[in-house]
């Protein structure tokens, strides 16, 4: 079953915005573990999980929004 926000090629490109994130962050030194590289990876996220939020709305019109 695929919901509805994972054909939008946004979502798609938020997907792949977060694996490359995590990919760089892995080189950060380790003392930046509980500081920058969290905050990067949660914003990264956050992004896609917005779009799949976005996308549970009821009408055409509010998913477009």
């Amino acid at each position: 079953m695929k919901f509805r926000f994972e054909n939008l090629q946004v979502w798609q490109d938020a997907r792949s915005f977060v694996n490359h994130i995590y990919f760089i962050t892995k080189k950060f030194p380790v003392d930046e573990r509980f500081g920058l590289i969290d905050q990067l990876r949660r914003a990264a996220v956050s992004i896609a999980l917005n779009i799949a939020e976005g996308s549970d709305r009821k009408s055409d019109i509010e998913f477009r929004r």
